[in-house]
């Protein structure tokens, strides 16, 4: 119970000083008869605790005289052959002086007694009854008795803090847990009944956060309360609580009042907020639809849906943020336009190739050169299509790589497509052989498209046919061409083709021309049948 009345006394005396500072941060104006003087007070304080005001002059401040007049009590208090009763008030011609033993306390002019609308000398009294009290206080709190009492309630208080924070902890556990319970149903049903556009996992995570914010707020209140209790038992300690206290609940206040009066935006904002969510989320409804191939528009391809809705995306959220703007906090301050000018300028001075990409990134789709899983060529590159976004698009290339190329090279290259016809005729691989000009071309043709016919992966029809590309100083240059459905194993279907024309080469002692050719060799340059499945030896085993 007396630890109860001294936080109330506690809680009292922040009121009065915290309204006593208010008050002498202003200036005021005494009206004593006809004289009109301007002036402004600070308190005198002694561990925190306030014991009266004085006023200040152009040549001494408020603020600076009265802590001097604290340093002084705190002085006589601290000096023990200074007894309270030593504290005594002299007259002088014109002010009133206030002695603690030698140490001047501090002197009364009939400015100060006007300040409190009494006489100078009832003032003096009064200012020497708190001295005194003071400097009686200020030694009783210091006494090994007292500090004993308050060491013993600060560990009781300690020990009491850590008991209902565990208790806490443990009902807000058991109270989340029934909540749970007895509202899962209901999240539920509101996932159902809203189509799955409100999913249940994000209406449990709303109510963890919900339910960890509370739990931090609440603790937070229950540390400040006994830190401000424990520092406020201990005179050293005693003002640093009350500033804290002060520190800590004016914030709250004023940001309590601000947003009182900020609720009818705060409301238009969320309100705001959520039509945008939902009109966002039919419209994408709509798209993913017509991406899945439920829903149809003619001469709308289904792969231009997700990029049509991102702009439409950007459309409706820019127009919901210039709607929202002047409801936005500090929006009509000067701070906050120029925050938004100088934003404006970093944005458009480093966005040009930013905005570039993302132009070329929509160009690409809807130009419709490629989509995910193509099989392409840009600038010698060549790979499989595995992600197309606003930047850039990624490829795998034939040997597993990841080649990141920005939208802007693919919008000023040329793209070879490899799959674009896969499923038609099918793409057309070729490759190229020198033959000698004594072997007559009929010949040719034939054991070339034998060689063709004769690999996996190459279509019957249509038939591949042989191209004679030109006639060199050495060699007829025949280039053997065929269809190919299947443009993810190219690589695998030239290793087999180009097996296939060796041994039908060889199998007929056709010669294939090397690149430097001089004259006929007396023997053919081929590999003889018996020696086509020769062994290693054991050397290169």
């Amino acid at each position: 119970m007396r630890s109860f009345i001294i936080l109330k006394n506690k809680v009292l005396w922040f009121c009065l000083a915290f309204s006593t500072i208010a008050h002498g941060q202003q200036t005021d104006i005494i009206v004593s008869g006809t004289q009109t003087s301007e002036y402004s007070i600070a308190p005198v304080k002694l561990d925190g605790h306030l014991l009266f005001n004085v006023r200040g002059v152009s040549s001494l401040p408020a603020e600076e005289r009265a802590s001097n007049i604290s340093n002084r009590i705190r002085q006589a208090a601290a000096n023990d052959s200074i007894s309270a009763e030593a504290v005594r008030m002299m007259v002088a011609q014109d002010h009133i002086k206030i002695y603690a033993g030698s140490i001047i306390i501090m002197q009364i002019y009939d400015a100060d007694a006007a300040m409190e609308g009494i006489t100078k000398t009832l003032l003096a009294q009064t200012v020497e009854q708190k001295v005194r009290a003071s400097i009686n206080l200020y030694r009783q709190e210091r006494s090994p008795p007292v500090l004993m009492k308050k060491m013993v309630r600060a560990l009781i208080a300690t020990v009491i803090l850590g008991l209902l924070l565990l208790l806490l902890l443990w009902l807000i556990r058991r109270i989340k847990k029934g909540l749970q319970k007895k509202i899962q149903r209901k999240i539920e049903s509101v996932e159902d009944i809203s189509y799955k556009l409100i999913k249940s996992n994000q209406i449990w995570k709303v109510f963890h956060v919900l339910i960890d914010t509370i739990r931090v707020m609440i603790i937070a209140v229950i540390f400040v309360f006994f830190v401000d209790y424990v520092l406020g038992l201990f005179p050293w300690t005693n003002e640093f609580a009350n500033y804290t206290l002060y520190v800590i609940l004016d914030p709250i206040i004023s940001l309590g009042n601000a947003f009182i009066g900020y609720i009818p935006k705060f409301v238009f904002l969320v309100v705001i907020y959520f039509i945008t969510k939902y009109v966002l989320q039919l419209i994408r409804l709509f798209f993913a639809g017509i991406d899945e191939g439920g829903i149809a528009i003619k001469d709308f391809k289904p792969e231009w849906a997700i990029a049509t809705f991102r702009i439409i995306k950007v459309i409706i959220i820019a127009f919901s943020v210039v709607i929202a703007y002047p409801y936005i906090p500090g929006s009509d301050s000067i701070a906050f336009k120029g925050v938004s000018v100088f934003v404006g300028v970093l944005f458009s001075l480093g966005s040009s190739s930013f905005i570039g990409n993302i132009i070329a990134g929509y160009s690409m789709i809807y130009r419709g050169a490629f989509k995910k899983g193509d099989r392409i060529e840009v600038d010698n590159l060549i790979g499989y299509v595995e992600e197309q976004r606003l930047m850039i698009t990624r490829l795998r290339s034939l040997k597993n790589e990841e080649i990141v190329i920005p939208n802007t090279v693919l919008l000023n290259s040329k793209i070879v497509n490899y799959s674009t016809t896969e499923q038609e005729l099918g793409t057309i691989l070729h490759t190229t052989v020198g033959i000698g000009y004594e072997t007559p071309w009929r010949q040719v043709d034939a054991m070339l498209k034998l060689a063709a016919d004769r690999t996996e992966g190459l279509s019957k029809e249509p038939k591949p046919f042989v191209l004679k590309k030109s006639l060199g100083d050495f060699a007829v240059n025949y280039e053997i061409n065929a269809y190919c459905k299947e443009v993810s194993k190219m690589n695998r279907i030239y290793t087999l083709l180009h097996q296939n024309i060796l041994d039908v080469f060889n199998e007929n002692n056709v010669q294939i021309m090397t690149p430097f050719y001089i004259r006929d060799p007396e023997i053919p340059k081929i590999v003889p049948k018996d020696q086509w499945n020769t062994p290693l030896t054991d050397e290169n085993l």
